[in-house]
């Protein structure tokens, strides 16, 4: 294998009005100092890692640099990454990449490598240090009442139409659940495996003819139609003005607006009683402050004898502990204000706070890799369409950054995603 196989010119055209941490190379003092010890973390790291770095001038490092099976990651312009993730760790890194100054022919196989040794890639010593020089999260995305809605619409609202790209034919942006992973699914199984996962969960919530069920996160409006379709009344709200006018119109479109009513409010300010109260991968955009609050209001409206069904991705308690007050290159670009749970302090929660208690949990990382592979096989296809809506090339590498990324998370076993059921009964 050359060098030169996988090399070429993805710098993308830089819209410094738009994106001004990727057209601005981070520069100054700190920069000085950092960029050198970055650049020295990066090649010990890479050296006990399985993948092939290649250097400018035909320099491989790594420690797959002589396996021609190993995950590839091309470093284009070696001074720019250094300063990026000096100036700003695992920010800059995903900047980095934003702005061309490395790729990997597959993307998610290469970041995979990191992710698969992410507690230990970084000294200890120096982790513990990470909050002097590791950008704070910004007050403005802490969510609050006043800001949740702001935290939603960034990411939410962006399109409706660039999501419609990706998206299979349910518009259910969440993992799915396949009757089998082997072979490897494909994109005419998407929208059956979408169905199997909300009917799974309305299974659990004991929905059926009668039942009022409270959904919080309405998405696109699919889980709605799925429950009004077996006879029960729907009130789901969301904070996304794009989300609930498509949800709005293909609920109507399916016969079903006499049955679902769609509320733009905080899950917060839900009044009423349900017999079962779903969420669907929701409790991500809650915060940790406020995962209590979460949990109360469910608590304070669900019915006698009801049942409550959550999807949630979910990291390992310790590595949640450890970094739940790092703001990441997720929170600035995808998800301001998120941040994931681990099952341990699901039960914590419900337990110290509330009179729900988990009940039973399905572990779904694996298929959430390959809902990953789905949509941004999908996106890569119709780059050019999200183009003329409008979202550029840097938009497009984010994007693919994001959805690898998160694949990468899912294969590696560092982050898992549960269907995880709840109620009142006493303990047996």
């Amino acid at each position: 294998m050359t060098t030169t196989t996988h090399r070429r010119d993805r710098s993308p055209s830089l819209n410094a009005e738009r994106w001004p941490s990727i057209a601005r190379v981070p520069s100054g003092p700190k920069v000085r100092v950092a960029s050198p010890v970055a650049a020295a973390l990066f090649r010990n790291a890479a050296s006990r890692l399985p993948i092939r770095v290649e250097m400018p001038g035909g320099e491989v490092i790594g420690g797959g640099a002589d396996d021609p099976n190993a995950p590839v990651m091309v470093i284009n312009r070696p001074a720019d990454f250094a300063s990026r993730v000096g100036d700003s760790g695992l920010i800059g890194f995903g900047e980095a990449y934003m702005a061309g100054d490395w790729d990997a022919p597959d993307l998610a196989a290469a970041l995979g490598v990191f992710a698969s040794r992410m507690a230990t890639l970084i000294p200890e010593w120096l982790q513990r240090l990470r909050g002097l020089y590791i950008p704070k999260q910004p007050r403005a995305e802490k969510n609050t009442t006043k800001n949740t809605r702001s935290n939603i619409s960034r990411h939410y609202d962006l399109s409706n139409e660039m999501f419609e790209l990706f998206l299979d034919e349910s518009m259910t942006y969440s993992s799915a659940l396949f009757g089998t992973l082997t072979p490897a699914p494909s994109w005419d199984d998407f929208a059956d495996a979408q169905h199997s996962k909300i009917d799974r969960l309305l299974d659990r919530a004991g929905v059926t003819a009668g039942s009022r069920v409270l959904e919080i996160g309405t998405g696109w409006g699919e889980l709605a139609i799925r429950a009004a379709s077996r006879g029960a009344t729907v009130r789901t709200v969301t904070l996304s003005t794009e989300q609930l006018e498509l949800a709005c119109k293909r609920i109507d479109a399916a016969g079903y607006s006499d049955q679902v009513r769609v509320d733009l409010l905080d899950y917060r300010l839900v009044d009423g009683e349900y017999d079962a109260i779903v969420s669907v991968e929701m409790i991500e955009a809650v915060g940790h402050q406020y995962w209590g609050e979460y949990f109360s209001t469910i608590d304070s409206l669900l019915a006698p004898g009801g049942k409550v069904a959550i999807q949630a991705i979910t990291m390992p308690h310790e590595r949640m502990v450890a970094t739940r007050n790092t703001y990441t290159w997720v929170h600035k670009y995808i998800f301001p204000g998120g941040f994931l749970p681990s099952i341990r302090a699901i039960e914590d929660v419900t337990e110290k706070q509330t009179t729900l208690r988990v009940r039973e949990r399905l572990s779904m990382g694996d298929h959430y890799a390959h809902t990953l592979r789905l949509w941004d096989e999908r996106f890569a296809a119709r780059v050019e369409e999200a183009a003329m809506l409008g979202f550029d090339d840097i938009f497009a590498r984010m994007w693919h950054f994001y959805l690898c990324y998160s694949e990468a998370g899912f294969r590696s076993g560092y982050i898992d995603v549960q269907q995880i059921t709840l109620d009142r009964r006493s303990a047996t």
